[in-house]
């Protein structure tokens, strides 16, 4: 997939499980291949990495992939974010500043939090809290500094890039466009060359570009004036059970796309863009929402179907709460909200 988008972790890491094998699909055994402990080990070892990447938000990427799609996507960000420097008084040479102090206290794996990088810059009297400092760090992670290094506790901590990934491909820019396409189209596909720009955050014509050196490699179809393009080896879905899931805050079925339509959600008006929402898909459609409280020894599911459950996917939906539920270790109690 290239990079998944990781702004909130526990939920993200549910998202990586839900793309992970399951050992059995059949209705006997639920068991699933991912749990949240496997992901936050593998996490903590640098095996997946979590960094500003694309658009101005965090991403799980491979730590081969990082400096390439670094080097593709982050002058578009740094662009983005201009007005946002000015703000905050960030000049390029007080962030060349505060990148050497950063090094300074990361060098040796000396893995240091958020709150520590903005103590060492305090003592160098840079300001450096709030917005500012996250700022300073994201500014940080888009040049290759730094990215994610093990979590101390719950906390998160910087590492350098050189020392976490010192082993990370790069690529020439077309070569990692082409890249980038390819594994957008083959990951997402169908979707359409708006869907990419949006995802990837680079422009129309880097869009085109890219889908001109990988086209060979993808099929397409024109609907309703839109065309769309996937890989050839894609095929019909063939929903097994179970067929419902419970989507994840940001998850890549809804974000990774520019558009949302009636048409996605089962013809259900929704108020708010429902990309901040936690969605359950049951057959392909948008079903309703889910939110949920992880608990000592209980998970508890409060699902709110856009219309009341037949049978069929009220099964669905409770077998896909107890994959959730397995994903942590431990039992589920659900409950239906009905407005």
């Amino acid at each position: 997939m290239g990079a998944i988008q990781a702004q909130e972790y526990r939920d993200s890491k549910w998202g990586v499980g839900l793309r992970m094998q399951r050992n059995s699909l059949s209705e006997r055994n639920e068991s699933s291949a991912a749990t949240d402990s496997i992901i936050e080990q593998v996490f903590n070892d640098g095996s997946i990495l979590r960094t500003h990447v694309m658009r101005p938000t965090w991403h799980f990427v491979m730590p081969d992939d990082i400096r390439w799609l670094l080097e593709l996507t982050a002058p578009r960000v740094h662009t983005g974010n201009l007005s946002i420097y000015r703000k905050l008084e960030l000049d390029h040479d007080l962030l060349v500043r505060c990148l050497d102090v950063i090094v300074n206290e990361l060098r040796g794996n000396r893995w240091c939090t958020r709150k520590e990088l903005g103590e060492a810059l305090a003592e160098r009297g840079i300001f450096a809290q709030t917005q500012r400092l996250s700022y300073i760090l994201m500014y940080a992670e888009l040049e290759g500094i730094v990215c994610s290094g093990p979590r101390r506790g719950n906390q998160f901590t910087y590492s350098l890039l050189d020392e976490r990934a010192p082993d990370a491909r790069r690529l020439q820019r077309d070569e990692a466009l082409s890249e980038l396409t390819r594994r957008y189209f083959t990951s997402h596909g169908p979707a359409t060359i708006q869907d990419f720009t949006w995802w990837s955050g680079l422009t129309v014509a880097d869009a085109k570009n890219g889908l001109e050196m990988v086209g060979s490699n993808l099929d397409m179809e024109t609907l309703a004036d839109r065309t769309y393009y996937f890989a050839y080896d894609m095929v019909p879905i063939s929903f097994v059970y179970p067929s419902a899931l419970l989507l994840p805050t940001y998850d890549e079925l809804i974000i990774g796309y520019s558009m949302f339509n009636k048409s996605r959600t089962g013809g259900q008006d929704i108020s708010q863009p429902p990309l901040f929402y936690s969605m359950i898909v049951s057959n392909g459609k948008i079903i309703g929402s889910w939110r949920r409280t992880i608990k000592k020894d209980l998970v508890e599911i409060e699902i709110a179907p856009f219309s009341p459950l037949n049978q069929k996917d009220e099964e669905a939906v409770a077998a896909a709460c107890r994959r959730y539920g397995e994903f942590f270790g431990l039992p589920v109690e659900i409950r239906v909200k009905n407005d």
